[in-house]
């Protein structure tokens, strides 16, 4: 088991990576905390992991709130102790080009995919400083890290990159520890509808990634399995790619380049 005596709030955790997540931590041992803003999702998340053979609770958190946030934390308590593991997952993507995305929509993708992790943080990281043991693991976005469109969505996610880098320094010295993955493309629902629109999305994609496929939710479940566990236990502030070496580089750009 690379998680014993570990309780992981998972945010996000209804659907796609971040069910992944939580299934995979809970194979690792972990008492998880599914938590996400529709309540039947992450029911159902729970249950598979009961199916599984593991422990875990479903919670309701819409991670925009501080309140709905801070609730969640202390059903969390209360069903297993204190969080010793967060991975802030929720996140999602409104909107495109500056010039066209209005302010309202700007502000909502910082208040779920950057604001949120700041929520999270401030209700579970006092409990984390008290007991010295703590990881965060954040789910970022190659799109944080380079510039491929989706502006707000992709500046936010250039803000969790920061967050967590401050996070890493200000609060090592209390044992905690702070990482972020950064996947590419990744099957997950959230590409139901363009799926429907063109069924040949992944496919189309799959041609500029180096290993020539899209990613699954399990391989990013993977990377943050590492980042949380001991098997990381002084790695703290990196941003770790899961995205088929798309920042490495194309091969199929070179070739397109090249004529």
């Amino acid at each position: 088991m690379r998680l014993p005596d570990t309780v992981a709030l998972v945010t996000g955790a209804g659907s796609g990576i971040g069910r992944a997540i939580a299934l995979r931590f809970a194979a690792e041992g972990a008492r998880v905390v599914a938590a996400g803003p529709t309540l039947a999702k992450v029911e159902e998340t729970a249950g598979l992991v009961a199916e599984a053979g593991g422990e875990a609770v479903a919670v309701f958190c819409d991670v925009t709130d501080p309140a709905a946030v801070v609730a969640a934390v202390a059903a969390a308590n209360s069903a297993f102790g204190p969080v010793s593991v967060l991975v802030n997952n929720a996140g999602g993507s409104f909107g495109d080009d500056i010039l066209e995305i209005d302010p309202e929509t700007w502000d909502r993708n910082f208040d779920l995919v950057l604001k949120s992790v700041y929520h999270c943080c401030r209700a579970t990281l006092p409990a984390m400083i008290e007991r010295r043991r703590g990881s965060i693991v954040n789910i970022a976005s190659v799109n944080g890290m380079t510039g491929i469109g989706e502006e707000a969505y992709a500046a936010a996610k250039a803000g969790m990159i920061n967050l967590t880098q401050n996070l890493a320094i200000k609060y090592g010295r209390f044992g905690v520890r702070a990482n972020t993955v950064a996947p590419a493309t990744i099957r997950t629902p959230i590409w139901d509808a363009r799926l429907a629109e063109r069924p040949t999305a992944f496919d189309d994609l799959a041609r500029w990634y180096p290993l020539g496929r899209v990613g699954e939710p399990e391989e990013v479940a993977h990377a943050a399995l590492f980042l949380a566990s001991d098997e990381a236990s002084w790695i703290t502030g990196i941003t770790l790619p899961v995205d088929g070496g798309l920042l490495a580089g194309s091969y199929r750009m070179n070739v397109d380049l090249s004529g």
